[in-house]
């Protein structure tokens, strides 16, 4: 689809801890096909953070965070351990890099 971004994958040291890109409230936690949890995090504007491949969930849904606090850890892998990092406006994937900064 035009436009659209499906995220970034950001790597670092195995159990660096993920902090949440902006301050909201926990969405969901969910899982991917393997089993690897998945946090969402709502934000004002409709806008939704989501975090992949994540380890050691340190939220529950319905949690408010700051930003930059600690959510999860990066998952200890065979390869580099990376973050999966989305933003989404609605249904719409929206470039992530103006989170980061």
């Amino acid at each position: 689809a035009k436009g659209r971004n499906e995220g970034i994958d950001i790597t670092a040291a195995p159990g660096t801890p993920v902090g949440a890109a902006a301050e909201g409230t926990v969405a969901a936690i969910t899982q991917s096909a393997e089993g690897v949890p998945i946090i969402v995090v709502r934000h004002d504007n409709n806008l939704l953070t989501v975090y992949a491949n994540v380890a050691d969930v340190q939220v529950a849904k319905g949690d408010s965070v700051g930003r930059g606090q600690p959510i999860a850890a990066l998952r200890d892998s065979a390869d580099d351990a990376f973050v999966h990092f989305e933003v989404r406006d609605g249904f719409d994937s929206v470039d992530p890099t103006p989170f980061l900064e």
